[in-house]
């Protein structure tokens, strides 16, 4: 196999590209996709300061890496979720690569700040792990990114993610939750812009990418994840995917491109209807926000 770029050997085969890379060529690539990505739908400007979501997984520690090396600058901020003995790996190899780079890495201690981890909080609520966690990280990394000062604020949500959060909300018809699902959401009073970079890289070539520049990555999957209905998710598109290369991309990108327009103006009702919480000031619906009322449970 053939690198379809130089012809040296190749390290790689995307099938949905029809495509295989040496190391140096599937580097460029990556960097190419995300580049893309980022002018397509304009997501940071060349001077901009961008605060990258760390979670010491493959995919943040990669776009950490690739925004680095485009030349943005680009901090890094780790939520400590309070996990026991997996929140503290996962940041021993958020720091880890911090201090590889010489790059800046915000720490925010839930428990010691908060009173609570995910567990606590999911057990007090009664809510699914996953909710309470992902309720908390909207919450602490926009407030990170308006407390810092940074314009944008970065995730590395990559294609398979976005094709199995899209799968499930075709499957329910959440029509509001699909008018959100954009690669880049605008910054609007008490919000951060926010953007994916990694919307047309694979979990795949995140993984590799990490191989080939030698990051070192927490593997193991979050142990409060087990039964994530988007893991199921994943893995039926991956079946999909392995009888028919492309169809995730085609499924998600597809959807940016002809249908998420029609959807602009759900989009805008939404956000007409968002104002301040009246105990910590950041964006919400209602008079009290949700972290505020998770917090109030928890204690």
């Amino acid at each position: 196999m053939r690198c379809k770029r130089c012809t040296e050997p190749a390290i790689i085969e995307i099938r949905r590209h029809r495509t295989s890379f040496c190391s140096e060529c599937f580097l460029h690539h990556c960097r190419e996709q995300v580049r893309r990505a980022i002018d397509k739908h304009r997501m940071i400007a060349p001077d901009e300061r961008v605060l990258v979501a760390i979670s010491g997984g493959k995919d943040s520690l990669a776009l950490w890496d690739i925004l680095l090396d485009l030349d943005y600058e680009a901090d890094g901020v780790y939520l400590g979720l309070g996990i026991d003995d997996y929140s503290k790996r996962s940041q021993s190899f958020a720091e880890r690569y911090a201090d590889t780079r010489g790059a800046k890495l915000h720490i925010v201690d839930i428990p010691a700040e908060h009173g609570f981890g995910i567990p606590d909080a999911a057990r007090a609520t009664k809510r699914v792990p996953c909710s309470a966690c992902g309720l908390s990280k909207r919450h602490l990394l926009n407030r990170a990114a308006i407390d810092g000062g940074y314009d944008v604020l970065a995730t590395g949500h990559n294609l398979d993610d976005e094709a199995a959060v899209l799968f499930g909300n075709v499957l329910q018809w959440h029509v509001d939750y699909l008018a959100r699902q954009r690669p880049m959401l605008p910054a609007t009073d008490g919000f951060a812009r926010r953007v994916k970079p990694l919307i047309r890289m694979g979990e795949r070539e995140m993984a590799a990418y990490c191989v080939v520049k030698r990051i070192d990555y927490i593997v193991e999957e979050c142990p409060m994840a087990a039964g994530n209905r988007h893991l199921r998710y994943k893995e039926v598109l991956n079946q999909i995917e392995e009888r028919t290369p492309g169809a995730k991309a085609t499924f998600y990108l597809q959807f940016l491109n002809e249908m998420l327009p029609h959807l602009d103006q759900v989009a805008a009702e939404e956000r007409s209807m968002v104002g301040a919480c009246s105990r910590c000031g950041a964006p919400s619906s209602q008079e009290i926000c949700a972290f505020c009322k998770l917090v109030e449970k928890v204690g």
